[in-house]
């Protein structure tokens, strides 16, 4: 016998048509390839000139994809429009002054340095305890400005995610746009992972660059001026020669951070794109084994353990294959940055040592001096210590950007056809006037011009495989616009498709799905049930699992149709759904019609298959031959680098 779920799935029905036309268009959009079906998995196919390139390579290719600057602004306007924004703002605001408090001790604690250790230099006790007090006062102050800031900055990553996350939900579960957005290619792969794990990611790492490039460019500020004051009249001594170079401090501090900076870029670019692919690859081998855990028992009945343990490695070598590029990358920028550290330990002595041997700075202004020099070079070199990280921000930028792009640019697919009129019936009728339905295989239109289906009456629309049943079905629902001709529904009509949506919660969230549970009294929820042949499941109405794994496809769609019964609704529009139950449901279902629903009407979409005595009239589907087709946009070019091997 076969599984429940057959393995691997394979929908070739007219949905195949919108997932074209949707991924030719993400293709001009966002020069990004379409996804591909094999073996049950629909697989990211990021070119392999991109992510299997050199580094050099494939920064290259990042930066060939316009959009950052305009990405950046797109999300200061986006946080600037959300409710959140009231909150962000006075956060934004708590943090600026507990950071601008924070430099400001950290002057008082540099400037301690000279009188303590000249004190200890004088052996002078008396100056030593009490700078030991104002130290203590000091640190005091800056131990309760570091608590402040770390609840500012923790609560701020928490507010960014809330409005990130909620605005990408908002945009994701607009009309239309996930069932469009599914068949848009890679675009549309996994919008779980960039909704949850992407914006999460971009609120941690734009709350930590956004803090950390702020407090070092306000501490740059404060100590430039003390470090230039310090090496103001400092004479220099080379060759017999007395050179004088107002603020020579602060010069070699810009040098040797504007270096390392300089060297960290340069090395550290690659990580951009890298990173990018690495988060799209994780995601592949993540919906893989999730796929296979959800698939078990096909898997099992098909012995097919063997053939997805190899689609699985070949995911992981795909992952691998990045990740040995980023280790070769991070560890190429690790040579710069780390060595740099190092460097950065004796370089403010060596740099003040002039000054100190010259006369110029005690043993505490040396140190202080140092102090400064370590404050205003670390504030410079901010960009060297970050050079991953920001490299990471912008990728995971570049990710939700492009996605949130996506799904604005979803209400443009297909904006030159021609459109559905779609309206609300003025006398319970359902109508279709002249409907015809354009998809990429063609127009499918009606055997009858205009169809009109009183309340009471049981029209099926027969068609052959591949006529455009599905399409005419969405088309009726609202989501698949294209075409010309009018439909008017009877204002609360309900949609049944081929598979039922069952949505988490407890079974009688389920059956009053979209209405809250508390609609209907549990009577009439086991009554509904037990009309369909599932009484055995009323002891379990308010038992909260994952219905759809729970229960088997015949009872899933016996459920939806005893929704049906609870919601009553003046007309239903069925897509294959009745020819599939099982006979002694199928009755219960005709019986229901005969009675409960004798006053409702029915547009059944189904094959030859269908019991056609059971409705009061049948009507044909037809595919005109060379009719008009809906054409997908024409792909604008996108140089790509040359495909190499990949980087050792």
């Amino acid at each position: 016998m076969l599984p429940k779920r057959f393995y691997p799935i394979s929908r070739r029905d007219e949905k195949s048509k919108l997932f074209a036309v949707a991924r030719e268009w993400k293709s001009e959009q966002n020069k990004l390839r379409p996804s591909r079906l094999n073996g049950g998995f629909r697989r990211r196919q990021m070119d392999s000139d991109m992510t299997d390139a050199k580094p050099g390579n494939s920064a290259a290719a990042f930066e060939a994809i316009p959009g950052f600057l305009p990405q950046l602004e797109t999300l200061a306007r986006l946080l600037k429009s959300r409710p959140e924004s009231s909150t962000l703002q006075g956060l934004i605001a708590g943090l600026v002054a507990v950071i601008g408090a924070t430099a400001w001790a950290q002057i008082e604690l540099n400037a301690w340095n000279q009188p303590f250790y000249d004190a200890i230099e004088r052996r002078d006790l008396n100056a030593f305890f009490f700078q030991l007090g104002v130290y203590g006062l000091i640190a005091g102050s800056l131990l309760i400005l570091n608590v402040a800031q770390t609840w500012l900055n923790q609560t701020f990553k928490m507010k960014l995610r809330e409005s990130l996350t909620r605005d990408l939900i908002g945009e994701w579960l607009a009309p239309r746009r996930a069932f469009l957005l599914a068949g848009a290619g890679e675009i549309g792969e996994n919008p779980d992972q960039r909704i949850h794990e992407d914006a999460h990611h971009l609120a941690e790492l734009t709350t930590d660059l956004g803090v950390g490039l702020f407090q070092a460019a306000l501490l740059l500020a404060c100590f430039i001026g003390v470090l230039w004051n310090l090496s103001s009249g400092v004479i220099l001594h080379w060759q017999e020669r007395d050179l004088t170079v107002p603020g020579y401090m602060v010069w070699l501090a810009i040098l040797y951070a504007a270096v390392a900076s300089y060297g960290s870029w340069r090395v550290g670019l690659p990580l951009v794109q890298l990173n990018a692919t690495r988060y799209a690859r994780e995601s592949d081998l993540r919906f893989a084994l999730v796929h296979v855990a959800e698939s078990s028992d096909g898997v099992a009945v098909y012995r097919g353990e063997k053939e997805e343990r190899e689609r699985l490695r070949g995911e992981l070598d795909r992952l691998l294959l990045v990740l040995k590029q980023l280790v070769g990358a991070t560890t190429r920028l690790t040579w710069v940055t780390a060595g740099y550290g190092w460097f950065t330990i004796v370089a403010p002595i060596v740099v003040a040592a002039p000054a100190y041997f010259g006369g110029n700075l005690s043993f505490g202004g040396l140190l202080m001096a140092a102090g400064a020099f370590t404050q205003v070079q670390a504030s410079l070199r901010w960009f060297v210590d970050n050079a991953g990280v920001i490299a990471d921000w912008r990728a995971t930028l570049f990710r939700v950007g492009v996605f949130r792009q996506a799904l604005l640019g979803m209400d443009a697919v297909g904006a030159k056809e021609s459109r559905i009129e779609l309206a609300a019936s003025d006398n319970g009728h359902l109508r279709l006037d002249g409907v015809s339905i354009l998809s990429p295989g063609g127009c499918t239109r009606l055997s009858e011009t205009r169809l009109d289906v009183a309340p009471g009456e049981r029209v099926l629309i027969r068609g052959a495989a591949r006529s455009g049943k599905t399409c005419l079905f969405r088309a009726m629902a609202g989501l698949w616009p294209w075409g010309a001709g009018r439909i008017e529904l009877p204002v609360g009509t309900m949609f049944l498709p081929k598979r039922p949506y069952l949505p988490q919660g407890s079974l009688r969230d389920v059956l009053a799905y979209p209405a809250p549970s508390d609609t209907f009294s549990e009577a009439d929820c086991k009554a509904a049930l037990a009309k369909l042949g599932l009484a055995h499941l009323a002891t379990e109405l308010n038992v909260f699992a994952r219905w759809d794994k729970e229960l088997t496809d015949p009872e899933q769609q016996g459920v939806a149709f005893a929704r049906l019964l609870l919601h009553h609704p003046p007309c239903v529009v069925v897509d294959s759904a009745i020819e599939t139950l099982p006979s002694p449901m199928r009755a219960a279902v005709f019986d229901s019609y005969e009675k409960e629903f004798a006053a409702t009407s029915l547009l059944s979409i189904g094959g030859a298959g269908a019991e056609e005595t059971f409705y009061t009239r049948i009507v044909d589907l037809l595919i005109e031959p060379g009719g008009q087709r809906l054409e997908p946009p024409a792909k604008t070019a996108f140089v790509r680098p040359s495909p190499t091997e990949p980087a050792k």
